[in-house]
């Protein structure tokens, strides 16, 4: 992850604009625009390099208050200062107030003054960048645990359901995973204590193993395979395709058992693609075909021996 560097000054005054760089281009990088309308712009298209937005207050049209409300809403990683005359000192203390700001900068610029503002706001950002990724990888650990815990979780649950071919379903099941690459669990990790997300998928799991029992009792034995990929097309909403299969286009059901938020219900047909699966003792093959996903059956094969733990590797991977 690269740390945004460069500064972004808005002013209505080409030779302030002008002015500015001349002063500050040693300190960083500098981008300009004339109006709020046209620091949006550089925003929307240069955000993620831009470490700190100075404006100006007074500007024909939109005030600088209303450009640091855009950027404090939409990309708040960068640090917000503002530059008014004295005279406009209330408007600088309204920004500090509603928390649009780091810091005011009286015009005229003293430059000593201006360097070391704009260097403390730099640091500020540097700051945050490193913050942002310690939390960016410390989530991605988190993701990559919760998703090895419902793994795991879901082959207990289905040897307790039904313990023939239970890891060949599972197996199968871990690959669509793999395959859909949308590996990503809905988590607020600042919402869920240990103890209260422990206690959410416990609940979870009791819903899943109680809706897999339905399907299996709903389909009874295991069937032929033109009425098999059936009854897949029915439960998923999918598109049969005669003799070649069942065609899924959106991939979501594949994943929801990984990928849901803590807390929410599970629906049985969230549970239906790891059900079927069973039924049929993990004797399916999904492909990548345009966007959407074939299903067919296939022979039996040996399981790989440490097909868990490379499935639970793969998926950790995913997220980066």
């Amino acid at each position: 992850m690269n740390a945004p560097k460069k500064i972004l000054y808005v002013d209505d005054e080409a030779m302030a604009l002008k002015y500015f760089d001349r002063l500050v281009s040693s300190i960083a990088p500098v981008l300009t625009a004339s109006s709020v309308e046209g620091g949006k712009a550089v925003l929307r298209e240069h955000a993620s390099e831009i470490a700190v937005l100075v404006t100006d207050q007074r500007m024909p049209g939109e005030l600088g208050n209303e450009l640091l409300r855009y950027a404090r809403e939409n990309h708040p990683h960068i640090v917000r200062m503002l530059t008014t005359a004295y005279s406009e000192l209330g408007d600088a203390i309204e920004a500090i107030n509603s928390g649009e700001i780091f810091r005011y900068i009286n015009k005229p610029w003293e430059l000593d003054n201006l360097h070391t503002d704009l260097k403390n706001a730099l640091e500020l950002s540097a700051l945050r960048s490193e913050r942002d990724e310690l939390l960016h990888d410390k989530i991605l650990v988190q993701q990559s645990q919760l998703l090895s815990n419902r793994m795991a979780s879901l082959l207990m649950l289905s040897a307790a359901v039904q313990s023939e071919a239970h890891e060949a379903a599972l197996y199968q099941f871990a690959q669509s995973a793999l395959m859909c690459k949308t590996i990503d669990p809905g988590i607020d990790w600042q919402r869920w204590e240990h103890a209260d997300l422990l206690q959410a998928e416990a609940q979870r799991g009791v819903a899943i193993a109680s809706h897999l029992r339905h399907w299996l009792r709903t389909w009874g034995p295991a069937s032929d395979d033109a009425r098999a990929l059936q009854v897949l097309a029915e439960v998923l909403d999918a598109e049969p395709l005669g003799g070649d299969g069942v065609l899924i286009t959106d991939p979501r059901i594949l994943t929801a058992l990984l990928t849901a938020p803590a807390g929410q219900m599970v629906s049985a047909q969230q549970c239906a693609w790891l059900a079927w699966l069973m039924w049929q003792k993990g004797l399916a093959n999904l492909e990548a075909l345009n966007g959407s996903f074939r299903v067919t059956h296939v022979a039996a094969s040996t399981l790989p021996g440490d097909w868990l733990a490379d499935s639970m590797e793969q998926l950790g991977r995913s997220l980066a």
